[in-house]
């Protein structure tokens, strides 16, 4: 009998059918390679939640931290592909890292993804004081000299989303790095720095207050979180596209039925009417990806972050 991965997911038959037990049928372990308390992880945790309600089964947070989400990543290489171990990570661990790091295994041969499941918008911010309210009038001022940027971690979108704009706009400004996004978001707040990339799960809070601006947004579009920000796009800088993604995936070898019954519960828990003022809280989108869809969507994703790391020569230090 040919079984297409349409068919799959179109038959009414239960997974058992595909499998020797029903899954899942008991805890499933997500690693989730970055910090307690961050975007990635408060994100994860909602999602988990979810999915332990809809599937009758724990889906337990297990945080390993570190080099941008890479010591996690090697850990969790080494589990077992039964579809018990998955991880939620955002791109700048998938996509990025492998070009910023010497890993000991290939991000794109150890891993299987099971969907892209959010995105958060990039905003460019500058402090309330600041005199500049446009991409146009900050180019401006830090042609003029002495400005800074805050940098939360080498080789995060936000990072990469920075570097790009320089890049586009032909300015050098002075880097300064924090560990984090709180702080690096702080030293905007605070004059000690004059202008931060973010994604909005992180700011959205002091956009709303006012005690940030957004100069622009670095998507294709405008977002409904901010519809009043302009795209880099509108304001003359269409090459400035950079948004924080958040992915499942899962070690390879992990069977594709179960993969297939990972994409379908994501996708009906991230599009539940109930969930949705939670995901909004969050400032994240949910983002419809069919399983067939991750490894050419991971190849160019990690292409274009790889090429602003070579053309700005972004190392870890």
């Amino acid at each position: 009998m040919n079984i297409t991965r349409r068919g799959l997911l179109a038959s009414p038959l239960p997974l058992a059918a595909f499998a020797q037990e029903a899954y899942p049928s008991r805890p499933v372990n997500v690693v989730v390679p970055w910090g307690p308390g961050g975007p990635t992880d408060t994100f994860a945790r909602v999602l988990t939640t979810r999915l332990s309600s809809d599937l009758g089964q724990g889906f337990v947070v297990d945080n390993r931290v570190g080099a941008n989400g890479t010591i996690g990543m090697a850990a969790a290489a080494r589990l077992r592909p039964d579809g018990y171990n998955i991880v939620i990570t955002p791109n700048s661990t998938y996509a990025a890292a492998p070009h910023l790091y010497q890993l000991p295994f290939d991000m794109a041969q150890a891993f299987v993804g099971v969907g892209l499941l959010v995105t958060m918008p990039m905003f460019m911010l500058v402090a309330k004081a600041s005199p500049v309210n446009s991409v146009a009038e900050y180019i401006a001022l830090a042609r003029r000299g002495g400005q800074s940027y805050a940098n939360a971690s080498v080789g995060a979108t936000s990072h990469l989303a920075t570097e790009q704009f320089l890049q586009a706009a032909g300015i050098e400004v002075l880097e300064v790095g924090y560990r984090g996004g709180g702080p690096a978001v702080q030293a905007v707040l605070t004059g000690e720095t004059g202008m931060v990339f973010m994604p909005a799960a992180s700011v959205m809070g002091f956009i709303a207050s006012g005690e940030l601006k957004a100069l622009g947004v670095a998507s294709p579009e405008r977002s409904p979180l901010a519809a009043n920000i302009p795209t880099f796009a509108e304001q003359g800088f269409p090459q400035v596209q950079v948004e924080e993604h958040v992915g499942m995936l899962a070690p390879a070898g992990t069977p594709e039925p179960i993969l297939a019954r990972l994409n379908a519960a994501c996708t009906a828990a991230l599009t539940a009417a109930d969930l949705a003022p939670r995901l909004q809280a969050l400032a994240v989108t949910p983002a419809r990806q069919p399983l067939a869809a991750w490894p050419a969507y991971a190849r160019a994703e990690t292409e274009k972050l790889g090429a602003i790391v070579r053309s700005r020569n972004i190392r870890v230090q």
